[in-house]
């Protein structure tokens, strides 16, 4: 949501062959919230004839079939279609796609899935092989969903950290204490689990896992501690303290800026800090 830059020395461009297990194909929907474009993940064993999809992205039928056809470029079939979250630009293709694909779509919220089960805490996908571990990260949206791959020391992490800026909490649905409590959960997979790659649903691949998450967590601390202060001045409204706080950021994102003060605001409010 800022033109913060992150730890990872973030690649230059966006696209193709990311990790031996991860394929990026960039959908051409470009936007000060979307940076580059949504980034639909193909991810397959190298040997497998079988690939998930994550994020199909906008209903844009070129975009859908393009993935289609980089599939099967890569001599791969695809199975399975998941979503890292509800938000139009990650998943309002996911009907069309599955159609096209013949794949069920598997999602934490059962509104977004077809014709399969959903995802839960601690489920593995294995389709061809694959080792996908689903890690929850609400806080973006409340379905936000991570996923762990695990042979490719990586994790896809929807919108939950992008590849260039920070990401907004999406109040009234978003809650920052839940988001705090994500970013901690991927940050203890970079300590304890190994994982060194973001595979983000926005902008380049971060080849610093462990220093992308700890710049959220501190970035988050101190926009808290900006908002916390501008409510003590007399900023009474989520409008004014936008104004105050987020002065060097693009007035086109003020209105997610927004979004991401209330939820700062409800989050001081409950811990008894305004």
């Amino acid at each position: 949501m800022t033109a913060a830059i992150l730890p990872g020395d973030p690649r230059p461009t966006i696209g193709g062959q990311e990790t031996p297990r991860g394929y990026c194909v960039l959908a051409p929907n470009p936007s000060p919230m979307t940076l580059d474009g949504t980034n639909t993940w193909i991810v397959s064993e190298p040997d497998s004839d079988l690939a998930v999809v994550i994020d199909p992205g906008p209903a844009d039928e070129a975009h859908l079939t393009q993935v289609i056809s980089t599939a099967h470029s890569l001599g791969k079939r695809i199975a399975l279609t998941l979503l890292t979250h509800g938000h139009p630009d990650h998943a309002e293709g996911a009907a069309r796609f599955a159609e096209l694909t013949r794949t069920s779509v598997r999602a934490l919220d059962p509104a977004l899935r077809l014709g399969g089960e959903g995802l839960e805490a601690g489920d593995v996908i294995t389709t061809g092989g694959l080792e996908l571990r689903v890690v929850p990260t609400p806080g973006h949206t409340a379905d936000s969903l991570s996923f762990h791959l695990t042979a490719d020391a990586a994790v896809l992490t929807g919108d939950t950290v992008l590849g260039r800026g920070t990401t907004l909490v999406a109040h009234p649905d978003g809650r920052l204490g839940d988001y705090l409590d994500s970013l901690r959960r991927l940050q203890h997979l970079t300590m304890e689990a190994g994982v060194d790659t973001v595979l983000p649903g926005h902008g380049p691949v971060l080849a610093d896992a462990r220093g992308a998450v700890e710049f959220y967590l501190a970035h988050r601390a101190s926009r808290l501690a900006q908002v916390e202060t501008a409510v003590e001045a007399g900023y009474v409204t989520s409008g004014d303290v936008v104004a105050h706080v987020y002065a060097d950021v693009d007035k086109a994102l003020w209105p997610a800026a927004e979004l991401s003060v209330r939820a700062q605001m409800d989050y001081l409010s409950e811990h008894g800090l305004i």
